[in-house]
């Protein structure tokens, strides 16, 4: 079993859940949830369920995988802009890279994630897919 980033563990209940908070104030949208909009904001936070679907902001085409990612490269990963304004890196999926461009309306979708090697744990989490 490999060893695993502690913020992945952390942040497990917000990425199944699709949770963020917005602040009452200003309305913004953040995800992962922060404790403040701001760091001299004074404002009171709010859980927000994120929206389901957005826009590719940017994105990569990744070729060369990090370990545990390999059997999945050539693979585009992108900033999105969900409808409620929160951004969210993800993998894009069911799309052919030469089709992913900027602009393209995406959903959110419940994924495997990562595999922890023959036997191992199964990760699950989001990944973006057209619409």
């Amino acid at each position: 079993m490999t060893a695993k980033v502690p913020s992945y563990y952390r942040e497990t209940p917000q990425r199944y859940r699709y949770e963020g908070n917005s602040c009452k104030e200003c309305g913004k949208v953040f995800f992962p949830p922060r404790i403040a909009c701001d760091p001299f904001c004074t404002c009171t936070l709010k859980p927000h369920k994120l929206a389901l679907a957005g826009k590719v902001k940017t994105y990569t085409i990744i070729h060369i995988a990090p370990p545990g990612f390999g059997d999945e490269a050539p693979y585009a990963l992108a900033v999105v802009e969900l409808n409620d304004g929160a951004r969210i890196t993800a993998q894009i999926a069911d799309v052919p890279l030469d089709k992913v461009r900027v602009g393209l309306r995406v959903r959110i979708e419940f994924r495997l994630i990562q595999k922890d090697g023959h036997a191992g744990i199964l990760q699950y989490g989001y990944k973006v897919v057209p619409e």
